[in-house]
């Protein structure tokens, strides 16, 4: 029970760092958005951008505000567990001390020398009176390690109670923070909902450039599709082969494609910081819900001047400057690639092998935001995979 109740704790202590961490990642995802916005507001940014950018900081600013809840939960359990602990302690304690009380008041009225020669040689025998010599021995070491035991539970329960008293505290900083953002929250639905009302107002207006922004990302898109299946060919024409969909694998290269999967869902992010603001897939418009999106990677976007990094091992198979994204690199991991579109100032050129975490370049600033973004894509030969499945979460 007590290595139960060991591991139980410390598994709860676990997530409560964890928690941590989320909510410090989310607070710096926040005040990056914050910082963007200000930014953007000196460029005097259309209000498709603001709206955009104000999307993206509630889904952030709602995910914090579920850590929060879930940590206040964590430590509202945590403190109902010491309560408890502290309440089985002190009962315990006392017990003891009663105990110990009774056990005095004999060894007051036997206390003198005399009675216990006495009590050994009335013995009728020699092995009775070993034997009563055994039990006066016995009964003094319980009798100190009584006092140890209560002087040890008196000090777990002075612990425990401090420790209460920090975690109540704790409690009450995160409630106090989590009302805060809260209030943060529902201002920033409604000027949301303001800016919505704007765009619906100008409904045609700005349904054209929502529809032409979808309509540049489709073409981008259909071009490293095409990048893909030519760099699929040249590589095939090597072994032989005149797939344009299906890399025909060396056995390094299958080794090499197996490590890759076998690291799904832990892959490094491409970047050291930054937020997903638009996922895989395909989604309704956050600003026009009759317009669908589609997204065959994901959207990130991060501060000045980040570089972006290789995910994984593998080698440069090609590097291409698209109109509108500025470079983009596809590394070959086998018969999977992950490319890393809008890409400025590259620290390497087709051909090169780079390992996982190697600089590939300085992220570039996105043409319809204005703020560096990164589009970022995982293939599996000529196939759209979903990015966020194959990096770690965050």
């Amino acid at each position: 029970m007590l290595l139960f109740l060991v591991g139980m704790q410390l598994n709860a202590q676990d997530r409560r760092e964890s928690l941590e961490q989320k909510r410090k990642a989310l607070q710096q995802e926040i005040k990056r958005i914050n910082l963007l916005q200000e930014s953007n507001t000196a460029k005097k940014q259309n209000v498709l951008e603001e709206a955009e950018s104000l999307v993206q900081k509630i889904r952030t600013t709602q995910e914090l505000v579920r850590t929060y809840n879930q940590e206040v939960n964590l430590l509202t359990d945590k403190i109902n567990t010491n309560q408890h602990q502290i309440e089985s302690l002190r009962a315990e304690l006392q017990r003891l001390k009663e105990d110990y009380a009774k056990m005095i008041g004999r060894a007051y009225h036997s206390r003198s020398r005399q009675s216990r020669l006495l009590f050994l040689f009335s013995s009728e025998s020699f092995l009775q009176a070993y034997k009563r010599l055994k039990y006066i021995k016995q009964y003094t070491q319980y009798r100190e390690r009584q006092g140890e035991e209560i002087k040890a539970q008196t000090l777990e329960v002075q612990r425990l109670t401090r420790e209460l008293t920090a975690q109540k505290k704790d409690q009450e900083k995160l409630l106090a923070e989590n009302k805060v953002l809260q209030d943060r929250l529902q201002r920033d639905k409604r000027l949301q909902d303001q800016l919505l009302a704007e765009i619906n107002k100008k409904g045609s207006q700005y349904l054209r450039q929502i529809q032409q922004k979808q309509d540049e990302m489709a073409k981008i898109d259909a071009e490293i599709n095409r990048l893909i299946r030519e760099a699929i060919a040249a590589e095939n024409k090597k072994q032989q082969s005149s797939s344009t969909t299906d890399f025909k694998l060396s056995p390094e290269a299958k080794a090499l494609a197996a490590s890759f999967e076998a690291n799904k869902g832990r892959l490094p992010w491409p970047l050291k910081s930054g937020n997903i603001t638009m996922p895989f897939g395909e989604h309704p418009s956050p600003l026009a819900h009759n317009v669908t999106i589609q997204s065959n990677g994901i959207r990130i976007e991060t501060g000045e001047n980040e570089p972006a990094y290789a995910v994984f091992k593998g080698k440069v198979l090609k590097i291409q400057a698209i109109r509108g994204a500025n470079k983009t690199v596809l590394i070959q991991h086998g018969n999977y690639i992950t490319v890393y579109r809008n890409l400025t100032d590259l620290y390497v050129k087709s051909g090169d092998t780079v390992q996982t975490g190697e600089k590939l370049g300085i992220v570039g600033h996105s043409r319809d935001t204005d703020r560096p973004t990164l589009n970022f894509y995982v293939f599996k030969d000529a196939n759209y995979l979903n990015p966020s499945q194959w990096i770690l979460r965050r």
